[in-house]
């Protein structure tokens, strides 16, 4: 089962990138990164969600795979969103230090489910 911890951060994180987007339509006129981000970003937790109902653990490594690389794929937004001038660089640090550490938490997951996997 993925660590409640992953699955509340994962949430609060979609939480601020859902404010994010809208921050962006209403008050930047931006609507093209925006969705990007929203898509992205808010997919991490919901294959979070998906992998605690994994009916294998190949298919809970591929969820979480899937959120691994949803959470780079937002990181490139917002890294693009910073060098554009749509969020301003403590804005951009900001949200950034969170989806880093989602990231490093689910590299380590998926490290960790992909060697117990390779030794079974």
């Amino acid at each position: 089962m993925v660590d409640n911890i992953l699955y509340e951060k994962s949430k609060l994180f979609a939480i601020r990138i859902v404010k994010l987007q809208k921050y962006l339509c209403d008050k930047k006129k931006e609507f093209i990164l925006s969705k990007q981000i929203l898509r992205s970003g808010t997919s991490i937790g919901a294959n979070i969600a998906e992998a605690e109902y994994s009916v294998s653990r190949k298919e809970f490594l591929s969820k979480l795979y899937i959120a691994l690389k949803e959470c780079a794929e937002t990181q490139y937004w917002l890294e693009l969103l910073f060098d554009t001038g749509y969020i301003t660089k403590k804005e951009f640090t900001n949200i950034e230090d969170d989806c880093i550490e989602l990231l490093k938490i689910l590299k380590a997951i998926t490290k960790t489910v992909k060697n117990k996997e390779d030794n079974y």
